[in-house]
């Protein structure tokens, strides 16, 4: 079944039909990944559609760019409100967004200077690793490809060509018949998922792979992270070897897209009692009652749209 795309797209400063928003076949970004991108969620809250965490996606689109050397013609509060303008003419209250900035149709080798493009696409978009998986959680396996070495490229930004490694874990494990894959480091340590931040529950307490794992320092997980701490849940960032995943009580994997995904078996061995654990669900409420007015947003996450 083919998508449902929504009728109009921000792109290059207006807003145009979906289908007018073309990009040649020789653009920089299509040969090289020259590309730099963010995932927000916008959440249809009692005050009305809310964007999460916009100023800080945008800030860090905007940082991002600067290390691929990407320039950037947007300001964060004029991509803020390029974001707003395509929620509202898409008529959408819950809402996923993809702002995307990228070297287009220029020069053909790789330190070529190309004018960028930008755009900001939004549109409904459930759980990203399948319909009811909050609730019931996947299971998940560990991949044979492993994340890039510190210093091989920047794993810090949100880079589109950062995401070939995580198309080779996300595709070999859907071959092997699991939800999603979990890479190592160069060293053997726990890293991430294909497209998600990794954590586990090990004697009451949260672990999750420090930032020299080769992860990128998601948006969810830091407020993943701020959530705990603030409810008492001690947390710690450290290198983790691949058993404690066999270990742990409950692991879980976290992003814009996944939100927050219980895994219930690694490798075929059940985590826990192989359902969602108890510091999984609190965490669950902590953060989806953001949205609902259960949690309070102390932090100013929520921004009108």
């Amino acid at each position: 079944m083919s998508p449902a795309y929504p009728p109009f797209i921000w792109h290059n400063g207006a807003i145009k039909p979906w289908a007018e928003a073309t990009v040649h076949v020789m653009a920089h970004a299509l040969h090289y990944g020259s590309s730099v991108f963010e995932g927000i969620r916008c959440y249809d809250t009692p005050s009305g559609p809310a964007i999460f965490r916009l100023t800080d996606h945008m800030k860090r689109l905007r940082l991002s760019a600067k290390v691929y050397d990407i320039a950037m013609p947007y300001t964060v509060e004029q991509l803020k409100a390029a974001s707003r303008e395509v929620i509202r003419a898409n008529g959408l209250r819950n809402a996923y967004l993809r702002p995307i900035v990228f070297r287009g149709l220029g020069g053909f080798g790789l330190g070529a200077d190309c004018p960028t493009e930008v755009a900001v696409a939004a549109w409904e978009w459930g759980p990203y690793l399948g319909a009811g998986v909050l609730e019931t959680g996947i299971d998940a396996c560990v991949s044979s490809w492993q994340r890039p070495a510190p210093n091989t490229i920047p794993t810090g930004a949100k880079a589109g060509g950062n995401y070939l490694s995580g198309q080779l874990i996300a595709r070999e494990a859907r071959r092997l018949g699991f939800g999603e894959g979990v890479a190592l480091t160069v060293d053997g340590l726990l890293s991430e998922g294909a497209g998600e931040n990794l954590f586990l529950v090990l004697d009451g307490r949260l672990h999750t792979p420090p930032v020299r794992a080769g992860i990128l320092p998601g948006i969810t997980r830091d407020t993943l992270i701020t959530l705990a701490r603030s409810d008492g849940i001690e947390v710690i960032e450290c290198g983790l070897p691949r058993e404690t995943l066999y270990f742990a009580d409950e692991v879980f994997l976290c992003g814009t897209a996944a939100e927050i995904t219980p895994v219930r078996a690694v490798d075929g061995r059940p985590v826990g009692e192989g359902r969602p654990g108890p510091l999984t669900r609190r965490l669950q409420a902590l953060f989806f009652g953001l949205f609902d007015g259960r949690s309070e947003d102390r932090w100013g996450w929520l921004e009108p749209a």
